[in-house]
């Protein structure tokens, strides 16, 4: 990228916000960063129509036995790695349904590794070994739009089939431009000037929950508004299975924990058990026939009965 296109950017620019920020105080910084950062929802809020045209694509690929892979370098890529990491510990799902790409391989999670960036070859490559199809949806992430590890793993992808989305902070970028679908969070210039990990990381970190949640929800993966496909492996995770069996079953405490044992430690078997006033083999079954979904899985329960 030409330097002077560098500074053309929005997220390049000079914050008139945060001029003579090192001679402020910490209270002065913090107030700053807090009034800039308030902008970031907003800014997100303008890409919400593009951001559910993404959702869908992401369910449909998911719900036909596709995969969400996001991909991106530096601080876009491990926010990506972030969001995909965290989708089977909430949603009990495989954890090769979302998977990340990130210039440098996982040695990039740790340390800066920002030639890699630079590398169309690398974008191709990396994102080849995937083996994206018609049956993905590959999501490239860049503040700028302009990194060509990412357009070029974009393209690619593409070529092959697959739906692509982008993740961008600046209007009409490259990397929108090469994606199916683009969601621009326009965050404008950062407190320190260039330093997309603030802002334009944020509204990334925003959009990548809005993306996997809403598929995840879309596909049933959520009751409700609860998180109850969780695993009962620390007493944190055993406390918020009580809770959530005590909320929508209807039961004290002592039942809850109860039922919860009854289930064998599975919140989804529980709530079917509870719900549609099964055994804990009919529930398990019934799971089994809705792929997961409490939801399906207690109607399907209730039809058996």
């Amino acid at each position: 990228m030409k330097t002077v296109e560098l500074r053309r950017l929005g997220t390049e620019k000079t914050n008139s916000a945060s001029v003579d920020l090192d001679r402020k105080s910490a209270l002065e910084i913090a107030r700053i960063i807090n009034a800039e950062d308030a902008k970031v929802a907003n800014a997100v809020k303008g890409a919400l129509r593009q951001i559910a045209q993404a959702i869908d694509l992401i369910a449909a690929a998911l719900c036909q036995g596709g995969r969400l892979i996001y991909v991106g370098t530096g601080t876009s890529g491990r926010i990506a790695a972030l969001d995909a990491v965290e989708c089977p510990p909430t949603f009990d799902v495989n954890p090769c349904m979302v998977q990340f790409v990130i210039a440098g391989g996982p040695k990039a999670l740790g340390e800066a590794v920002e030639a890699d960036e630079d590398s169309r070859e690398l974008g191709r490559k990396e994102i080849a070994r995937k083996k994206p199809t018609k049956k993905d949806v590959v999501v490239g992430i860049a503040a700028s739009g302009r990194t060509p590890f990412t357009i070029a793993a974009i393209k690619y992808a593409r070529a092959h089939g697959a739906k692509t989305v982008a993740v961008v902070c600046n209007p009409k970028s490259p990397l929108g431009k090469a994606a199916q679908v683009a969601i621009v969070a326009d965050v404008g210039a950062e407190v320190v000037a260039g330093s997309t990990r603030m802002k334009a990381g944020t509204a990334q970190k925003m959009i990548l929950n809005m993306l996997s949640t809403g598929a995840m929800t879309r596909l049933g993966y959520v009751y409700g508004n609860l998180m109850v496909n969780l695993h009962t492996k620390n007493e944190k995770l055993l406390e918020r299975a009580v809770g959530i069996l005590e909320e929508t079953a209807g039961l004290n405490r002592a039942a809850a924990r109860k039922l919860l044992a009854a289930a064998g430690g599975r919140v989804p078997v529980a709530l079917v058990m509870a719900k549609a006033e099964v055994s804990r083999s009919r529930a398990a079954t019934a799971l089994k026939k809705s792929a997961g979904q409490v939801r399906k899985a207690i109607a399907i329960a209730i039809a058996i009965t």
